[in-house]
């Protein structure tokens, strides 16, 4: 069953994911200059995420996010996009940071459904493959991955009910 294309992800079930199918999140994420610093600071202290002036005498030649900070933008982006059928991942293939980001990129999420499969184990459920690519304000690709995300089947929710 393929889905109404007008329905939103967040309202979509296993059966109304199919390849192909793309989505880009209405929400955006602005990387702020402060927020970067913290967060390097706590989990990836290296002065090209830390330092302002430290970082225009690296490679960078400025301050730059750390992938990781990236990483987490991309997933509160994806949570914008996720709804009840969402059961988690089983992780995350091909992850890349094509590009870095930089303070005040404004980053928004496109998904592109690659696979979709029932579970063969457990019929309430199917695991959908998904592109995850962020782009920043220009269009320029800084991060994609390939998520791996268990979704609830249309029959376990009316079972649940």
């Amino acid at each position: 069953m393929t889905a109404e294309p007008s329905l939103h992800p967040r309202d979509r079930w296993f059966e109304d994911w199919s390849a192909g199918d793309s989505f880009t999140s209405e929400e955006t994420y602005v990387m702020a200059q402060d927020r970067m610093i913290e967060f390097a600071a706590e989990f990836d202290p290296q002065p090209f995420h830390t330092d302002p002036v430290a970082a225009a005498d690296t490679s960078f030649g400025q301050l730059v996010a750390s992938g990781w900070h990236t990483g987490s933008a991309l997933m509160r982006l994806n949570t914008s996009l996720l709804g009840q059928a969402s059961m988690g991942a089983f992780g995350v293939d091909e992850l890349r940071w094509h590009q870095p980001v930089v303070p005040g990129d404004e980053l928004q999420l496109t998904w592109t459904i690659e696979e979709t499969r029932r579970s063969s184990s457990k019929p309430d459920r199917g695991i959908v493959r998904v592109r995850q690519e962020l782009k920043n304000q220009r269009g320029d690709l800084v991060m994609s991955q390939v998520a791996i995300m268990l979704m609830r089947t249309r029959a376990a929710n009316t079972a649940a009910e």
